[in-house]
């Protein structure tokens, strides 16, 4: 049997979704246009007392999720992605992800008018919930810790046409989002999924270390 271009399934697209924070309704998908090659995460135990210091009995304690943070670079080419190349060249892609850690200006147009008023404390306004999405079974809200542009080619009105984007992301777990928070929801789902797939790892035992017993 031949095998066609056509019969090899299309892989999906890693990305990021924004989200209403009070309904959790979708406002905005963003794809990547290419996968990134690699998937950079950092894990740390949130644990009751620094290593070396505290009660000895709380060693072993936990006082909530792992604190963990992830890394990707993603590529942007608009020579690649369209026949004919926008006249802004990948600008509007790069806006997306760069108003994901920005305030809206209308929001800053408020703050600046109710200040010229005489309003003494402007409340921060809740953003809407940025969610990463690495495949069907790891979908987690992230805080955006870092974005860092690195334009390497331009059309001739220097519109940018090839870019790096390195993304910083810290997970927002259920210790950081309100009870009942869609983030919170979303978090849980994520640790509850690793346990089920950690039980179908194949069990080691204590011969394979070298040892007969503890």
């Amino acid at each position: 049997m031949t095998i066609t271009y056509a019969d090899i399934p299309r892989p999906i697209a890693a990305g990021l979704i924004v989200l209403d924070p009070l309904r959790g309704t979708p406002l905005r998908v963003i794809g990547m246009q290419f996968n990134p090659d690699s998937l950079q995460r950092s894990l740390a135990p949130l644990a009751t007392q620094a290593d070396g210091q505290g009660d000895r009995s709380e060693a072993l304690r936990l006082i909530g999720p792992a604190v963990q943070t992830w890394k990707v670079e993603v590529e942007l080419d608009s020579t690649d992605r369209f026949e004919v190349p926008a006249p802004e060249g990948i600008r509007p892609q790069l806006a997306l992800l760069e108003l994901l850690i920005e305030p809206s200006s209308a929001r800053l147009v408020a703050n600046q008018a109710a200040l010229a008023a005489g309003t003494l404390e402007i409340a921060p306004v809740e953003s809407p919930l940025t969610v990463f999405v690495w495949g069907s079974s790891r979908v987690v809200p992230v805080r955006l810790t870092e974005l860092t542009v690195t334009e390497e080619a331009f059309d001739i009105n220097l519109n940018p046409i090839r870019v790096t984007v390195s993304l910083g992301m810290r997970v927002l777990t259920s210790n950081d989002l309100p009870t009942g928070h869609r983030g919170a929801q979303l978090f849980l789902a994520h640790p509850m999924g690793k346990e089920r797939t950690a039980a179908l790892a194949a069990p080691s035992r204590l011969a394979g270390l070298g040892l007969t017993g503890l």
